[in-house]
């Protein structure tokens, strides 16, 4: 790896982490609420960015179909070989898991693969994106919270945004620039506020809390990356798309993992340890992720 890469790798996360520690000291001083920002994000700026994303022109479907597919078998990979570590851990499932399945595709993710393979690297982790952003607010809502209504989770504004998004991308249906424009507007929002509110979270994590966070900073890109290695040879995945799936499997959790157990009351403490040691941790793993992508 040249010391060029490893510099841009620096210029994405050093960012990313500074926005946290800028919501962490200012809570320390102003304890601010952060509910209402945290309901706004989940059911306007998120759903925004994901239609932004899959109704773009670079978006394509039938040639995203086998990297999809792969996200699939990594997020759902990932979380059965997380289940039993959770157990030895002694640690509440439904708290560990969730981390573990979904990754920081997003505001690491998106960037890496521009970084990687230039505007097709990003559409293409862009469909990944959307898929574990599918399953996040499906499966992933069940299992943080098993009382949480079928109905309700089909009905969120995350669904209805992915279900549009394709429907504009299979379709091919006009897309007006002026609401195209609007809608990125929102959903640029999303990632910096997403992070300050981890920062916010972060003020009240224990120590026993940053314990999880080691554990999940190392299942999260080791289980990716297993999946990965295993389900390389059985997809026929052209050469950009295996690097782009690499990168994907070596991602740390996401932030919207904190998000989520902080609407469903599931330890949010716990979680936001979890997303912040994760992805301090990402400046090991990513790298190793990296270097499988561009072998």
């Amino acid at each position: 790896m040249t010391l060029a890469l490893i510099e841009r790798i620096a210029g994405i996360m050093v960012p990313v982490l500074a926005v946290v520690a800028l919501g962490w000291l200012y809570a320390r001083r102003h304890a601010p609420d952060m509910a209402t920002a945290n309901r706004l994000s989940m059911d306007v700026f998120a759903p925004a960015l994901i239609f932004s994303a899959l109704a773009s022109r670079d978006f394509s479907i039938a040639d995203n179909r086998w990297l999809m597919l792969a996200s699939v078998l990594i997020v759902l990979g990932s979380g059965l070989l997380a289940w039993p570590v959770a157990r030895l851990a002694r640690v509440g499932v439904r708290t560990f898991v969730p981390p573990m399945m979904f990754n920081n595709c997003g505001n690491m993710g998106l960037p890496l693969a521009v970084l990687a393979y230039g505007a097709p690297g990003l559409a293409s982790m862009v469909a990944m994106f959307v898929v574990s952003n599918a399953i996040h607010f499906t499966l992933g809502a069940k299992l943080v919270d098993p009382r949480a209504s079928v109905k309700q989770l089909l009905s969120t504004p995350m669904n209805w945004a992915t279900a549009a998004g394709f429907a504009i991308a299979a379709t091919d249906l006009p897309r007006p620039d002026i609401l195209m424009s609007a809608l990125k507007l929102l959903g640029d929002a999303l990632i910096p506020l997403m992070l300050f509110s981890l920062g916010v979270r972060m003020v009240s994590v224990s120590r026993a809390s940053v314990r999880i966070g080691l554990l999940g900073a190392l299942v999260c890109p080791l289980t990716g990356l297993a999946v990965a290695l295993a389900i390389d040879s059985l997809l026929p995945l052209p050469d950009a798309q295996r690097g782009l799936m690499y990168i994907f499997a070596s991602l740390p959790p996401a932030v919207l993992n904190f998000m989520v157990a902080e609407r469903y009351g599931r330890e949010p403490n716990k979680v936001a340890a979890i997303v912040l040691v994760g992805n301090v941790a990402s400046v090991l793993f990513v790298p190793i992720g990296l270097l499988l992508a561009l072998r």
